[in-house]
C-alpha cells in the first residue's frame, strides 16, 4: 500500500533538493505496516501449515489415497506424508494455524479501512490509477511518482490478489463453507481453493521482493522513512 509525492515539478527547471514534502497519509502509514506484519505472519505460517501435508489436489476432496495434482518438494511434519524424505520434520500446525488465523483477520480489517479511507479521500483515483498519455515505464510530472507499471501492480496487489487470498482462505474453513457452501463449489471445491491460495501466495511473495527490490533501488533509508514520518525530500527548482 502505498501513496504518491504530491509536490511535480516541471521537466524543464532544474532541481535541487532542498527539504521535506508531505508524502504518505498517517492511514497509508498504519496499514502499510499493519498489512507488512501481518503478510509476514501469515507467509512464516502458512510455510508450517504447508509442510504438515506438502501435497496439491483439485476438487473436493484431497488424502493420501489419492493421486495429488502437484507435490511440493519438502520433508513433511506427519509421518503418514509420503514425501521421499528419510526424516520427519517436528509439527507445528497448532500455533501455526492461530497466528494464520488472527493475522488474517486484522488484515482484513485493516484492508476494509484502506479501501474505505482511500476511496473517501479519493487516494486511489488521485494516487495509484494511471494517468492518461503516460507511457508503461514513463513517469509522470514529478521524477518520484509512480509509472504506470507500477501503479497497475499496486492496484492489482490491492484489488485482485488480497481479495482473492481471503476468498481462497474462506473456502477452505468447514465452518465457513457449511454457512456458505457457493464460496468453495464456485472455485471447485475446498482443495481448488488450497491450490489456488498456494499460487496467490506465490504471486504475493514474488511481489513483496520486486517491492522491496524497488525501494532499495529508489533510496532505502529515505523511502522507509517516508512511511514512518510521512515526508520525503523533495526538490525546488534553482
Amino acid at each position: 500500500m502505498a501513496d504518491s509525492p504530491a509536490l511535480p515539478f516541471p521537466a524543464s527547471q532544474t532541481l535541487r533538493e532542498t527539504s521535506t514534502a508531505p508524502r504518505h497519509s498517517l492511514t497509508v502509514r498504519l496499514t502499510h505496516w499493519i498489512a507488512t506484519l501481518c503478510f509476514l505472519g501469515l507467509l512464516v505460517s502458512g510455510i508450517e501449515t504447508l509442510i504438515t501435508h506438502p501435497r496439491f489436489y483439485w476438487g473436493e476432496a484431497g488424502n493420501l489415497l489419492m493421486a495429488p495434482l502437484f507435490t511440493v518438494p519438502i520433508p513433511a511434519s506427519r509421518a503418514s506424508v509420503p514425501t521421499g524424505y528419510n526424516f520427519v520434520l517436528k509439527d507445528q500446525n497448532s500455533w501455526a494455524r492461530s497466528l494464520h488465523f488472527q493475522a488474517a483477520w486484522l488484515l482484513f480489517f485493516a484492508g476494509t479501512y484502506y479501501l474505505i479511507a482511500g476511496l473517501i479521500s479519493r487516494h486511489f483515483s488521485q494516487n495509484l490509477f494511471p494517468r492518461k498519455g503516460t507511457k508503461l515505464l514513463g513517469r509522470d510530472s514529478s521524477p518520484d511518482s509512480y509509472n504506470p507499471l507500477q501503479r497497475l501492480t499496486y492496484l492489482t496487489v490491492i484489488f485482485v490478489l488480497f481479495p482473492l487470498m481471503f476468498w481462497t482462505g474462506l473456502a477452505m474453513s468447514p465452518a465457513f463453507v457449511a454457512v456458505f457452501p457457493l464460496t468453495a463449489a464456485s472455485l471447485g471445491g475446498q482443495q481448488s481453493a488450497r491450490t489456488i491460495h498456494f499460487f496467490g501466495t506465490l504471486a504475493l511473495v514474488l511481489f513483496f521482493i520486486g517491492h522491496v527490490a524497488m525501494v532499495c533501488r529508489a533510496g532505502f533509508v529515505s523511502r522507509t522513512r517516508a512511511l514512518i514520518n510521512g515526508r520525503a525530500p523533495y526538490k525546488e527548482s534553482a
